[in-house]
């Protein structure tokens, strides 16, 4: 499909990732993307999701703005990915909008690892303030009014979603890296690492079992 300038999109973005995880996934499934994410603008750089911060800390993980060079990395000088472009109404688009930066200014959303880990098993669960690239991109969906979901969102895989927007295809190829961001490839240490662990599993658990009653899980 084609977008006109004028015309009020989203974007559901899904990457090959090339992370030694995303690599393990590949090995079980012939399904090749293993992130997801989601661009407002197709003009920028900047997919919005739910990820590690950096490279090398996997557990240091929640709202993240990304960019191609977290994609393609070191010796990866591109990352191949498939484009959905969703037609929204101007109302929709700032609800999600809103909904992006009630989030990121937010500091009590952290990354629902637990989920993620027992898709397969489980199928998605909700914890108080916690997403993964999956539940969030689906809330987006939900959000958007475009589609219909027939399960709850946080429900959904990444498979599963390439399959409900496949009358929104746009394109399919390759990113390419264009320089290389210390940054989110900085080493902080197995230290860090091993405090980052517990934090997210001591919130997630907390969550889990202390919710209050009343509270809501957006």
């Amino acid at each position: 499909m084609s977008t006109k300038k004028n015309d009020e999109y989203i974007y559901v973005v899904l990457i090959k990732a090339l992370t030694g995880l995303g690599g393990f996934a590949r090995k079980f499934s012939p399904y090749e993307y293993t992130h997801i994410a989601v661009a407002c603008d197709r003009t920028k750089n900047d997919f919005v999701t739910f990820s590690r911060r950096a490279h090398h800390t996997p557990f240091d993980a929640g709202f993240m703005h990304e960019r191609t060079e977290y994609y393609a990395f070191g010796k990866h000088k591109r990352v191949k990915i498939k484009v959905f472009a969703l037609p929204v109404s101007p109302e929709a688009k700032r609800n999600i909008k809103k909904y992006i930066e009630s989030i990121e200014r937010d500091e009590e959303y952290v990354f629902n690892l637990y989920s993620m880990v027992t898709m397969p098993l489980l199928h998605g669960f909700r914890i108080y303030k916690a997403h993964n690239c999956m539940s969030f991109t689906a809330k987006i969906l939900e959000l958007s009014g475009v589609v219909n979901l027939n399960k709850p969102y946080y429900k959904y895989n990444i498979r599963e979603m390439d399959e409900l927007l496949r009358d929104f295809f746009w394109k399919e190829g390759y990113l390419y890296k264009r320089k290389e961001s210390r940054a989110y490839m900085r080493r902080p240490g197995l230290c860090y690492n091993v405090k980052k662990f517990f934090e997210l599993n001591g919130k997630l658990i907390y969550r889990m079992i202390f919710r209050k009653t009343g509270e809501t899980y957006e």
